[in-house]
């Protein structure tokens, strides 16, 4: 890869002492199994979480959240009414609106509902791993073919790596230039682009994938992050503290022989201890 845009990393670090001033309420319609995780990392990173999940109370949650984050981890039936109307509403306010498609691409439901989500709404984000955004450049016919995602996880020939990462990159632009929207792909190393500008994260550990959650907290990160910044602002300032809290935690882990439990508690840590000089200290951003 090229030498770190240091100018850029500059520039995007000091949107985290923005988003602390202004702690804007971040609504959160996540999947039970990670639900107080995401609360947690929200917390931390300095926004304020709201996890309503109710059909009936979205319109004036929406109406007073900075952003909203949808995530169809665990699509339930009365959570897939409370998903459609909170995107619906994010539409008429003109609130953030940053999606997980968890698992697209396995089964129709999924498919189904994400393309939904994305024809009849302004999607700000879509934040997923390789194998999940390929499902969806297939969706759209931008793709013709993809490998289906083990569970939730990414297939192993979609595994982002130095070798595939610039074929990789240009189908993530296309995706992304197509939707008319930002796309933060998560892996070894991560993707993001807006169609037109795209940049390449080198940070993170790989234990960050033996915790269940961790692809969870960092979207409702880059949610919250959409309330103050510009959607691929977001993508940038939330994937890098992130990665680099990841790694920082990891250190604290080795340090002290301990194994994935103690990271998760960490990792939060590390969230809530996250600054503009940690981010250009540490931070890999490359523009692609």
């Amino acid at each position: 890869m090229k030498k770190i845009d240091k100018q850029k990393l500059k520039e995007t670090s000091k949107i985290i002492q923005k988003l602390r001033n202004n702690c804007p309420l971040t609504h959160c319609i996540t999947n039970y199994v990670t639900i107080n995780d995401c609360a947690n990392a929200v917390l931390a990173i300095g926004a304020s979480p709201a996890m309503a999940n109710e059909e009936p109370e979205m319109t004036e949650f929406v109406n007073i959240a900075g952003s909203t984050i949808i995530n169809i981890g665990t699509l339930l039936d009365n959570q897939i009414e409370a998903m459609r109307k909170a995107a619906q509403e994010c539409k008429k306010t003109g609130t953030p609106l940053t999606l997980d498609p968890v698992a697209v691409g396995v089964s129709k439901l999924r498919n189904d509902f994400t393309k939904e989500i994305i024809d009849n709404t302004n999607i700000t984000v879509i934040r997923g791993n390789m194998s999940e955004i390929k499902a969806i450049g297939k969706l759209y016919n931008i793709l013709q073919e993809t490998t289906t995602a083990k569970g939730v996880d990414v297939a192993e020939t979609d595994i982002i790596t130095e070798d595939n990462i610039k074929t990789n990159a240009e189908i993530i632009k296309q995706i992304a230039k197509k939707l008319n929207t930002t796309i933060a792909v998560s892996g070894k190393i991560d993707i993001i682009t807006d169609g037109t500008n795209t940049y390449l994260i080198d940070n993170g550990e790989q234990i960050m994938s033996k915790i269940t959650g961790s692809g969870c907290m960092l979207t409702c990160i880059i949610g919250a992050f959409t309330a103050v910044t510009t959607p691929l602002e977001a993508a940038l300032i939330g994937t890098l503290s992130m990665t680099i809290a990841g790694e920082l935690a990891y250190k604290t882990v080795q340090h002290n022989k301990q194994g994935s439990g103690s990271f998760r508690t960490y990792l939060i840590d590390e969230l809530y201890n996250m600054n503009e000089e940690k981010i250009t200290k540490y931070g890999k951003l490359y523009k692609n």
